[in-house]
This record gives structure tokens, sequence and C-alpha cells, in this order.
């Protein structure tokens, strides 16, 4: 679309806008919680063995552990190498033959951050790649999942020892281990005090098995994970695809301040009615004369017809000097605007909330 503003003077500027739908990867599953539905009546509780209550307090102590291990999903291994806290926060990273990504699990969510190179293999759809490079994006589901608090959570492990016996022991990379079963996985303990979490093997898919060990530095490891749960605002939801319409300009010809753009989206996948809480968010970028003049986002909620306009406003530097510069010389001056409409997975509101929940969990030492 390219058109020319009438103006009083003898300036004209025309505005061309191009705009790219950005289609979603699949959605994704490395969440959860530790609830269930038909829960039967509890049984008398019985008294917990000396070493389950060392290794429960240990745990509760820790309120961190480091995990290392490996996946495998339609014949491929992904490896995970995660710190965990207490309420189920996570950060570490995901690899994937020669492709690494950064991890960040948090509010029962796991979001991924990786190179257009890792989405063009493990994102569902190639061609799109660019849109997700680079950004916090909630994870596809063509990766293998676990629920990250159900399986590794510390404070969900040492409840999960509360009643423990003498279970069978078996021997774990030369260390003489209890081996805990439960429906989410099994846990291996040393026999010999202070009774650490040795290894996890994960109820899930090929029972996959973890090392599991103390976190050096639980202070710079609870910083790093915070400072990812932080810069989440906008993250992209692959599950959601949206049609974008026109794209338009408001309030641009002549103002120095700022140049509004305008695009309208509809919701296309999933088909129907809107999830609950579904979100889209619009990333623009005004171009003159072969460079950026500026970007800007937006976001809002997906109404229930699943049809909504987004704007922003870019007002940066660039643009000003260059609608400056432009008034001075009369004449047709072009400039246009290229946007991407994705799904939006955390919105600003919601990272303070997720801080906050986080925050509840700081280690003692952390600053």
């Amino acid at each position: 679309m390219r058109r020319v503003l009438g103006v009083p003077s003898p300036l004209l500027i025309g505005g061309a806008a191009v705009i790219a739908v950005a289609l979603a990867a699949a959605a994704f599953m490395l969440s959860g919680d530790d609830s269930g539905k038909n829960r039967r009546p509890k049984a008398k509780a019985r008294a917990t063995a000396a070493w389950a209550a060392s290794a429960r307090q240990r745990l509760l102590a820790a309120s961190a552990v480091r995990y290392d291990g490996t996946v495998h999903r339609d014949g491929k291994a992904v490896r995970l190498v995660l710190t965990v806290f207490d309420g189920g926060a996570a950060s570490g990273t995901l690899t994937a033959g020669p492709e690494r990504a950064d991890v960040v699990a948090a509010g029962g969510d796991t979001y991924l951050r990786a190179p257009a190179s890792f989405w063009k293999t493990y994102g569902g759809e190639p061609g799109h790649a660019a849109d997700y490079a680079g950004r916090w994006t909630k994870a596809p589901a063509n990766l293998p999942g676990l629920d990250v608090k159900a399986v590794f959570a510390p404070d969900m492990i040492a409840k999960r020892l509360a009643g423990a016996g003498e279970p069978s022991t078996e021997t774990v990379g030369g260390v003489r281990a209890y081996r805990v079963k439960t429906p989410r996985g099994d846990y291996f303990f040393g026999v010999d005090a202070p009774n650490a979490l040795v290894r996890v093997q994960a109820a899930v898919g090929d029972q996959p098995v973890f090392t599991a060990g103390a976190v050096a530095s639980p202070a710079r490891s609870f910083a790093e994970v915070r400072g990812r749960v932080a810069a989440l605002a906008g993250a992209a939801d692959s599950a959601l695809r949206f049609r974008p319409g026109k794209l338009s300009f408001v309030n641009c010809d002549q103002n120095v301040e700022g140049c509004t753009v305008s695009v309208p989206a509809t919701l296309v996948r999933p088909a129907g009615s809107p999830p609950d809480g579904a979100r889209a968010t619009l990333l623009a970028t005004i171009v003159a004369d072969r460079r950026t003049l500026g970007s800007c986002t937006g976001s809002g909620a997906v109404p229930s017809n699943g049809s909504l306009v987004l704007r922003c406003t870019v007002t940066s530097s660039g643009w000003r000097s260059w609608m400056r510069s432009a008034m001075d010389d009369p004449g047709a001056h072009a400039y246009e605007a290229h946007a991407r409409v994705l799904g939006e997975a955390v919105s600003a509101s919601r990272v303070s909330e997720l801080l906050t929940q986080l925050d509840r969990h700081r280690p003692t030492a952390a600053p």
C-alpha cells in the first residue's frame, strides 16, 4: 500500500505500508502444577524415616537444585541443564544437536530464547523463524515436555518424602541410594548423611534420567532467573496466529513528535473462541531512505470475536530528525512501515505478578 498525504504547504509526504504476518510455531508444554482431580481420602499419616527427614530438610534448606539430563522425542535428543527453585521457577539451557537455547520457567510455563537457526529446525514453521529469533517465546510442542515444577521443584520433592519409610536401595553413579517411587518420577537419595538428592528419573516419555546436584551460588542463580523473568514482557505465544489487515498511519504527516501505526488483526489459530487470556502484540518499524527511523510495540487482549486493532507510536530521534529534514525540503518524501502481529504470552502486568511469586522463594543469601 502506498499513499500521498495532502498538506497545505508544498511538502508532500507519502506513506507506504508493508506488513508481514508472523506465523506461529506449535504449542508447547514444559509446564503445569502438581494439582490433580479425584483425590482419594487422605490416609493416616505414617512416621517419616530418619533418612527421609534429613533429605527433606536438606532440600528445603537448599531452595534450589541443579539438574542435567537428556530427553528424547521423535528420535531427537535434547539436553536440559536447569537450576530449579522452590515454587518451580527455573533457568538454564536447552541443547539440541548444534542448536542451543536459553530457558526460563515461571508461572507454570516455560520459555525459550534462541537464534533463527534453532527455530528453523524446532519451531515448526521454518519460514517464520525470524519472528521468534532472539526473543523469549513460549516453548513449542515439538520439543520434549517436562513439568518443571511438579518434577523438579525442591519444595515439591520434599513434600513427597513425608511418611517415606525404608525403600529399596541401588547404586547410582557409585553412590548407594534409596529409590523413592512417585507418580511424577523416581527420586534417588544417598543412603549416607546428608542424604542428598542424586538422581531423578522422570515418569514421562522414555523416562529420562537427570543427575541432581547442589547449586554453587544460589544468589547468582536466583539473579539470573529473576533477570530472565523480568525480560518476559511481550514474550511471544507461538500457539496463536493472527491474520493482519491493512496497515494505516495515524497523525504522522508533519508530526515531529511521532507517528502511529495501526493494524487490525484477527485470530485464526486456534479456531473458534479465543483461549482465555489470549493476547496479541504488534511489532512495527518505520523506514525511509533505506534506513530505519524507529520501532514500536503495542499489545492488547483478544476479545471474544477474535478481532482487534493494534496501535503503537514511533517517537524515536530518527523519526524526529527525518521529519524535520523533510519539512525543511518541500517536495515528496516517502516512508513505509513493516509490521508483524504475534501472539503475546506475557503482558507487562503479568511480569510483575511473576516477579512477586518468584521473590517469595528468594534464597536467604540472594540480593
